[in-house]
């Protein structure tokens, strides 16, 4: 089992409160025993429980290790949250096994939820990392105006996704393994076409994820895994 722990420092690894409940309360783990770390940042820890109170545990470091990179280049995906919140769930939680470097929640015109609970969604994505034995927490950002995205973010494959009536090209025809990559997916209504056209003027390429109609938390599913298998 893989544990995460945030402050590591002068050969001795803190666990918070949370962590720490879960390894003296749930697993009932003493001083002596052995566990695996990792701080989120690319490193795993082999290490030993020195001190245990009610809220906390302290872990001796034994050795570190380097994950490797998972991925050639940076994958950065911007979703727009679905109006039922447990299908972004389940697409962040998903998207961390998988494989990827950044999400960015956007607010879009025809967004139909404009408010989401950060801490939560860490919550899902910290656990995720644990569950697929990975060293690398992606960085979640608050919720975004898409406007301000589209301006601001500068990967050198920058790509939007939406229901075109032309033909797109398919995104696993247009982009590198090798480059960094945004691949920006819309809300249930789709991007507006004051959005599409914001986000072309400002270097992102149209694609299409398929001739099938996705659902948003589907179509974000599909760009993290061509990338991941390019």
């Amino acid at each position: 089992m893989l544990f995460y722990c945030a402050k590591i420092e002068k050969g001795f690894a803190y666990l918070d409160e949370e962590e720490s409940r879960h390894l003296l309360t749930v697993l009932r783990r003493k001083v002596g025993d052995k566990l695996q770390l990792t701080d989120g940042q690319g490193f795993f820890y082999e290490t030993e429980i020195s001190e245990v109170g009610k809220r906390h545990a302290i872990a001796r470091v034994i050795s570190q290790t380097s994950a490797p990179r998972e991925r050639a280049a940076y994958l950065h995906i911007a979703i727009a949250p679905t109006k039922q919140i447990e299908r972004i769930e389940w697409f962040l939680e998903k998207a961390v096994e998988i494989g990827v470097d950044e999400i960015t929640p956007l607010f879009c015109q025809r967004s139909e939820r404009n408010t989401i609970r950060l801490d939560r969604l860490e919550k899902i994505m910290l656990s995720a990392m644990k569950q697929s034995l990975r060293a690398r927490l992606p960085k979640l950002n608050e919720l975004t105006p898409f406007q301000k995205f589209a301006i601001a973010t500068n990967e050198k494959q920058k790509r939007i996704a939406w229901c075109s009536a032309e033909q797109l090209p398919h995104l696993k025809t247009t982009i590198s393994s090798q480059e960094s990559t945004v691949v920006a997916i819309g809300p249930e209504g789709d991007f507006s076409p004051e959005e599409i056209e914001l986000a072309l003027q400002n270097g992102f390429t149209g694609v299409s994820l398929g001739t099938a109609r996705l659902r948003t938390e589907t179509a974000g599913i599909l760009a993290v895994s061509v990338f991941n298998l390019l």
